[in-house]
């Protein structure tokens, strides 16, 4: 594409950009953003599924059945928007836009909902015991019972007088404890009746143990603390036909679930009811036993009217409860028409982000991000004139078209993948500087050619003659004077400066595409961004500003004021660089020797203080407060607040000052009582605190993430060493990762120092230094190479020293482009930003240093072992090969007879 410079080529770019522009608008206008929970506010649950106790194995094709039956549950509950995903062989990704209790949450999607149909077959004489963790104190299911008030028929407190008797349900009957007046005493509040059943009736001797106790499977306790002998499953969860809540339509401020069954659930309900009908009334034995989970959540008796061997026909029950609410018979009946899950899940990792945070990181990094663009393009403009100010157009577009990519494939953009783009931009603004720069070489050539002939007595061109010499059709024997050509400087700096755009962007996409493809969570949604943002930033360098440079260049009122264009001149730095031509790499000793005793400090940060690794990192929780009471708290009156609190680990809880006025809680693994123990303790000390976000990360998930970013850091590193010593040499690779890693261990260093955490927001602050430091390292050594093949006689470091000179004000402008968008990230970005356009700000900065310093030098001592010919020999031995292929062909060619 950087060779095609005819009409032909300039219309083919002028369309494929429009198209372009015209795509990237639509699918901006159209398809609206996926907004990740840490900007749209909502909670993310992360499932781990685990081998079933009947060997089945959490596999891939289990996991994705877990993940269909979760699928029913949340779209019965109406959660809008609501996404799902398994991430690797057994992990389940939940995100729930707009729920704001973490508890709720976790309970419906995470609940097993292994549903069975139990016989009672006697009561345990040992008082108070059951299966261990069995039974349902206080009516709740694992984990401290349905959010809203525990599982439907729960409360150990419940009255033990016996409660009305209910008829068989007719067709579809909605009726639910209709019958009958109850006994003197009623009935008690939380007790369960089935339509068609009843509650046990209190009987002399309490009831007898099974008459066969290898009859029974499992003891539980019912809701009165009785323990209940139970038989072999009779019905399973998945032959439940439906289940639905509704009101009483005798009662309308009580609610009930209906269960219908199907296929041979109908069957096996009768026979269940009519084999316990065979009991006298108020024996346990008369009872059936309905199982969640292994919790008892109603153990009915059957009506007396039950004939025994008979049972009740219809094959639907109806499950009532004093304690039922809209809310818990819809979560109940949820999870029984859901139907239980192949295999049991744990909770890896849980978020939750209020509405407010989320909107509030948006307008701030929305704020900056305009705000760093707009002047960036004003210092690019000022610097480049016309050119810049065409490079910022593009650049418009950049953000268009990134955005569109976005959109268009259905990403999600969370605040780590702002990074991402952040980098990405930098990378637009460095191609289009490359290119500048380069076009500014080559005007400098024709302009000086143009002096020396004019000089040697040449006349001008005329414009017939001009373009002859640009088609190579004039004749040597009418040589004349060409005067320099914006078109044809602008073309040839392009051509030059190709090779590095595409060596800088390559080594991008390819740590994008390994970060993706072995790391996850923040890691992996910033090298998706980081891919789309690389992609369209070549697009907005090499084809857009294209198309408006090479327009603008043809204009005849820029042809008479070549100057406007900002390419006429190399600039007042670089003249007064080239003139002095300062050695540089007469201090590389120096460089290194510094470099290496800022490795010892940052390395010896861990021994003097101890490592603040995130949440995501260590497993624990995190709980950020917006402080909303009168009181004001200082962090040394929170923290001891928060030490009070009862909770494990509350001595080492770690309190910090989060924003204005804001808390930041990081404790162990707490569970949500203890959580909400924290939050009341610190809302009766400052009058008022609300949750802003609440980020739960188990042990072996950090552990995992940890692994996993490490690992994918690594393979990264590794890619691009290979691929710079491919299109290089060794020695230039193993400089540069070496440079990178000096580069690195300074910013952690700081950050260990500072005792800031090291989390995902700090990684993907260290994964775009990277970026930048290898773009400005592979741009040196481009250079170097272009001059190496030009001079075969000067020392490497002379090479090496002057490369460095010729590509230092395109570093200076592009590292100042980047200062301008991270310096109002820092200001303006937010608290959840901060850290991480402080980290670049370093980054950035001591990157230009390492390559300068530690890169080039350390080339410069490898060399004498790189026995890589010298780029001028290669170029030799190239145009050998060439013209011994040419020959060959041509001998071919002439034997054809």
């Amino acid at each position: 594409m950087s060779s095609q410079t005819g009409s032909g080529a300039r219309w083919t770019r002028a369309l494929i950009s429009l198209l372009v522009i015209v795509v990237a608008f639509g699918a901006a206008w159209f398809i609206p953003p996926r907004l990740g929970l840490d900007l749209s506010g909502g909670t993310q649950i992360v499932l781990e599924t685990q081998d079933g106790k009947d060997g089945t194995v959490a596999d891939s094709e289990n996991t994705d059945q877990v993940l269909e039956v979760l699928r029913q549950r949340i779209d019965r509950l109406g959660v809008a928007e609501a996404n799902m995903s398994r991430s690797g062989e057994n992990r389940i990704i939940v995100e729930l836009p707009g729920v704001q209790d973490p508890a709720e949450a976790a309970e419906i999607v995470g609940q097993t909902a292994q549903l069975t149909f139990h016989p009672v077959l006697g009561v345990e004489q040992q008082s108070g015991q059951g299966m261990p963790g069995g039974g349902m104190p206080g009516g709740g299911m694992p984990g401290g019972g349905m959010p809203g008030g525990g599982m439907p028929g729960g409360g150990g407190d419940s009255a033990q007088a016996p409660a009305d008797e209910a008829r068989v349900p007719s067709d579809g009957g909605g009726e639910g404890g209709g019958g009958e007046a109850p006994p003197e005493g009623g009935m008690p509040e939380g007790m369960e009746d089935l339509e068609g059943m009843m509650p046990p009736q209190q009987q002399g001797g309490g009831g007898q143990p099974a008459e066969n106790p290898e009859d029974v499977v499992t003891t539980l306790t019912d809701d009165e603390g009785t323990p209940l002998q139970l038989g072999e499953a009779q019905i399973q969860g998945d032959q439940v036909a439906s289940a639905e809540s509704l009101l009483n339509p005798e009662n309308r401020s009580q609610w009930q679930v209906n269960v219908e069954f199907e296929g041979e659930g109908r069957d096996q309900w009768a026979n269940l009811t009519g084999d316990a009908a065979c009991n006298p009334v108020g024996d346990p034995k008369r009872r059936v036993a309905i199982v969640l989970d292994e919790q008892i959540i109603s153990a009915p008796q059957v009506n007396e009217d039950i004939g025994c061997d008979v049972g009740m026909p219809g094959g639907s029950t109806t499950i009532t409860s004093q304690d039922f609410t809209a809310e818990t018979s819809e979560e109940l009946a949820v999870l029984i028409e859901g139907g239980s899950l192949p295999l049991p899940v744990t909770e890896v990792q849980r978020q939750t982000v209020g509405p407010t945070l989320g909107e509030e990181a948006i307008n701030a990094s929305a704020i900056a991000a305009v705000l760093g663009i707009a002047f960036t393009a004003l210092y690019i403009t000022v610097v480049y004139r016309l050119v810049g100010f065409l490079a910022s157009l593009a650049l418009a577009f950049y953000t268009l078209i990134a955005y569109g990519m976005l959109v268009g494939i259905g990403a999600t953009l969370t605040l780590p993948g702002l990074a991402g783009f952040v980098l990405a931009i930098g990378m637009a603004i460095d191609a289009n500087v490359l290119i500048f720069e380069r076009a500014r070489e080559e005007y400098q050539r024709q302009s000086n050619n143009y002096e020396a002939n004019k000089s040697a007595g040449l006349k001008d061109a005329t414009d017939d003659e001009t373009e002859d010499a640009e088609a190579g059709v004039l004749k040597r024997r009418r040589r004349r004077a060409i005067p320099p050509n914006l078109e044809k400087g602008f073309v040839e700096g392009t051509k030059k400066a190709w090779s590095a755009v595409l060596d800088t962007n390559i080594t991008t996409l390819l740590a994008a595409a390994l970060l993706f493809f072995f790391a996850s969570g923040t890691v992996q949604g910033f090298g998706v961004t980081l891919s789309i943002g690389t992609v369209a930033s070549m697009i907005s360098a090499l084809v857009i500003a294209r198309v408006f440079v090479e327009w603008a260049v043809r204009r005849a009122v820029i042809k008479k004021h070549p100057a406007i264009t900002g390419i006429s001149r190399i600039g007042r730095v670089r003249e007064w660089l080239v003139r002095k031509n300062p050695d540089l790499m007469k201090f590389r000793k120096y460089g290194l020797i510094v470099a290496a005793l800022i490795v010892v400090t940052a390395v010896a940060a861990p021994l003097v203080r101890d490592i603040n690794l995130g949440v995501e990192f260590t497993g624990g929780r995190v709980i950020e407060y917006d402080v909303t009471g009168d009181q004001s708290i200082s962090v040394d009156e929170a923290r001891d607040v928060v030490s009070a609190a009862d909770f494990p680990g509350s001595g080492t809880a770690v309190v910090q000052e989060s924003g204005d006025a804001d808390l930041s809680v990081r404790t162990g693994d707490i569970n949500d009582d203890e959580m909400a123990g924290i939050t009341e303790a610190l809302s009766d000390a400052t009058g008022g605190v609300e949750v802003s976000s609440d980020n739960f990360i188990g042990p072996s998930m950090g552990e995992e993430l940890r692994n996993q970013a490490i690992i994918a850091l690594g393979l990264a590193l590794i890619a691009q060493m290979a691929y710079l010593a491919w299109r290089f040499r060794w020695s230039f690779g193993v400089s540069t990762i070496l440079s990178l890693g000096f580069n690195i261990l300074l910013v952690v260093g700081m950050f260990m120092w500072l005792g800031k955490p090291i989390d995902g927001i700090f990684l993907a602050a260290t994964l775009s230094v990277i970026g930048f430091t290898v773009n400005d390292t592979v741009v040196v050594f481009d250079r170097v190479r272009d001059e190496w093949a030009k001079d075969e006689k000067s020392k490497f470091s002379a090479i090496a020293n002057r490369a460095i000179i010729n590509t230092l004000p395109r570093t200076v402008n592009t590292t100042v482009g980047a200062w301008i968008i991270l310096g109002f990230l820092t200001f303006l970005g937010g608290s959840s930003l901060q850290d991480f356009s402080i980290a670049m700000l370093v980054g950035l900065t001591t990157g230009v240093v390492s390559t300068v310093f530690v890169a080039v030098p350390l080339s410069i001592w490898l060399q004498r072992w790189d026995r890589t010919p010298p780029p001028h020999v290669l170029r030799e031995r190239k145009a050998k090969q060439r013209n011994a292929a040419k020959a060959a062909r041509d001998q071919d060619d002439g034997a054809v007879v």
